[in-house]
């Protein structure tokens, strides 16, 4: 053993005094979850930024609008729950590079219809079936008997935590 010293906080783990903790951070599914969100968009977004120079966000905005055609910034914010503002700089990024089209909403000047450019949709096309293996792949880390039941459990907890944060939002939830 070393005889460096401790300071506080690795002389508190060797302690094992965060055993009695009332709320273990390795254990709070939150938590879980986020490292899970956190690991897979990082090996997914290496695949996209070495292959094409995008991020996340861009990334996102381009699978919304390979799926959907054409949206609004708001509707892919509300869609890929993305912030109006990281949908507007993945926006400008991508017609920037000639990957985004935008169009006026006669109806409401405000707002832009957007679509991918033929230079977009073929970005689309090359990395949809590479996504699609990369999800293949990390689904491998479930026993196919219990594939099913992962999945219902995924969607519950997505339609719950909307209902959570809807509740939050409006206050009508208390911690």
């Amino acid at each position: 053993m070393s005889n460096m010293p401790m300071d506080d906080d690795t002389a508190a783990l060797a302690a094992g005094r965060g055993d009695n903790a009332p709320l273990k951070l390795e254990q709070f599914l939150p938590y879980r979850l986020n490292v899970v969100a956190s690991l897979v968009s990082q090996a997914l977004s290496r695949i996209y930024a070495d292959r094409c120079g995008i991020g996340v966000p861009e990334w996102r905005v381009l699978v919304t609008l390979g799926q959907y055609s054409m949206m609004t910034g708001k509707s892919i914010g509300a869609h890929s729950h993305m912030h109006k503002t990281k949908v507007s700089r993945a926006v400008a990024l991508l017609e920037k590079r000639k990957l985004v089209t935008r169009r006026a909403n006669r109806a409401d000047l405000r707002e832009a219809f957007l679509a991918l450019t033929p230079a977009g949709r073929a970005m689309y096309d090359d990395l949809a079936p590479i996504a699609l293996d990369f999800a293949d792949r990390l689904s491998e880390s479930v026993d196919s008997a219990d594939r099913a039941a992962f999945e219902r459990a995924v969607d519950r907890l997505i339609e719950h935590s909307a209902k959570l944060a809807a509740e939050f939002a409006k206050g009508k939830a208390t911690p």
